[in-house]
């Protein structure tokens, strides 16, 4: 209860501070200013979003974070957020800012961080013609879970994909052209993005300006995009996806991208560590489907070229319960810190092979503003899995209401079996403004 009242002071401090039209009441009028479109705008939300976990303390990613601590069976945590959105145009020029503040009470201690999302400057001279330069996110790709072309962009969190992220720094240029044949429409996207000790410093190496871009094509009704980045921070890759509605209800997307010279680190069971240097290839393939019920399904295979197979990760999961082990024994944490320190295990999905799979009703049996639905991820190689229903709520104005459970199961020695949590519930209440 402590952690809850810290959690709603937070909360109500930061829509004071930030947003004190959220807390007052207005009467309606109406005034026909108001439907005229306005130079500026300011919209966002406040959301309150409490989470707990039931731990599985046999598993080697709880020893790992847990080893030193003494957390019990559930784990409780608190966040809060009030994300910002904020536009000033003047005539061909935008001004464009997305504020996000966090609030995280956990096992940790609590925490503010606001971190701007956005915040571009956009000029267009002629109506085929936008030009850009600031922090921005670019979201390419036809992915719903994972983006393999999104070269320029932070990857998504296939547990909740519909979430903003943080964008780069980078100028771009959008040229547009429309025609009357087969080609319909026709847009070339060069991006610079510089990397330097202050800027885009988690991009890639320092000292670099990348090049990225996209060639987008509609082509006998079908969307096209051509990708490529090069210029030192990462290495040089290239990529198409594509979408394409075969009926009015069905949709087909896809997405390939290769990677040159990639670098990975694998340890072994005793803690070794060796370097590879390849090539990868990624690739993603999905399918939507709206049935007459208003039942939406989508289906996604991946296929991640970086990722660790079945036995690499195994033998990661081996090494950690090995590590804890010593550290029992000998109460030194040096195998446990250096199992923390190889990040690229620690991803939402470190593996190569998953099948996602989501479906939802819209109002089911007519019972109005309730959408239940339930999201899938198979580790299609050690067949462990995330299995999450939930179910929302719209049915007060500007406010949505989501309660959602995750279970998680495999083997041990499973991408899933071997997580932090078996069960996980978390109760999310959002207001749009």
């Amino acid at each position: 209860m402590k952690r809850l009242h810290s959690l709603l002071v937070a909360l109500s401090g930061i829509a004071l501070v930030l947003c004190p039209s959220v807390l007052r009441a207005e009467e309606y009028t109406f005034d026909v200013s108001e439907t005229e479109k306005k130079p500026y705008s300011l919209g966002g939300y406040v959301e309150l979003r409490p989470t707990i976990s039931w731990l599985d303390q046999d598993a080697a990613m709880y020893k790992l974070r847990f080893y030193d601590r003494s957390e019990g069976p559930t784990l409780p945590e608190y966040k809060a957020a009030l994300q910002l959105d904020g536009s000033i145009e003047k005539g061909w020029a935008t001004l464009f800012v997305r504020l996000n503040t966090d609030y995280l009470d956990s096992y940790l201690g609590s925490e503010f961080t606001t971190t701007a999302f956005e915040a571009y400057l956009s000029l267009k001279p002629a109506p085929s013609l936008v030009i850009t330069a600031g922090k921005r996110t670019f979201k390419w790709g036809k992915g719903n879970a994972w983006n393999p072309v999104a070269f320029v962009d932070r990857p998504k969190n296939p547990d909740d994909p519909g979430l903003d992220l943080e964008g780069y720094v980078a100028a771009s240029v959008d040229y547009i052209r429309s025609f009357s044949g087969p080609l319909k429409t026709l847009s070339i996207t060069p991006v610079l993005v510089p990397v330097s000790d202050h800027v885009n410093e988690d991009f890639g190496e320092a000292n670099h300006v990348n090049i990225a871009g996209k060639i987008y094509l509609l082509l006998y009704d079908t969307d096209i995009d051509i990708l490529f980045l090069s210029g030192g921070s990462r290495s040089s890759r290239y990529g198409l996806d594509f979408s394409r509605n075969i009926t009015t209800n069905v949709e087909v997307h896809g997405e390939y991208a290769h990677l040159n010279d990639v670098r990975k680190s694998v340890i072994g069971t005793d803690g070794s560590t060796h370097q590879t240097v390849s090539d990868a290839t990624s690739w993603l393939l999905g399918l939507r489907y709206l049935s007459e019920k208003d039942t939406s399904y989508l289906l996604e295979y991946y296929r991640d070229g970086t990722g660790y197979t079945e036995q690499e990760l195994a033998n990661y999961y081996a090494f950690v319960n090995n590590a804890y082990d010593y550290y029992l024994s000998s109460e030194s944490d040096a195998l446990l810190r250096k199992a923390a320190g190889a990040a690229a295990y620690g991803r939402p999905n470190a593996g190569r092979s998953y099948v996602y799979l989501r479906v939802s009703q819209k109002e089911p049996f007519d019972i109005l503003y309730w959408t239940p639905a339930v999201t899938a991820i198979v580790n299609a190689e050690d067949r462990s899995c995330y299995l999450s229903p939930e179910i929302t709520y719209t049915g007060i104005t500007n406010v949505e209401l989501r309660l959602k459970g995750t279970v998680l199961a495999g083997n041990r020695l499973s991408e899933f079996g071997e997580k932090q949590n078996d069960f996980r519930v978390e109760l999310m209440a959002r207001y749009y403004f």
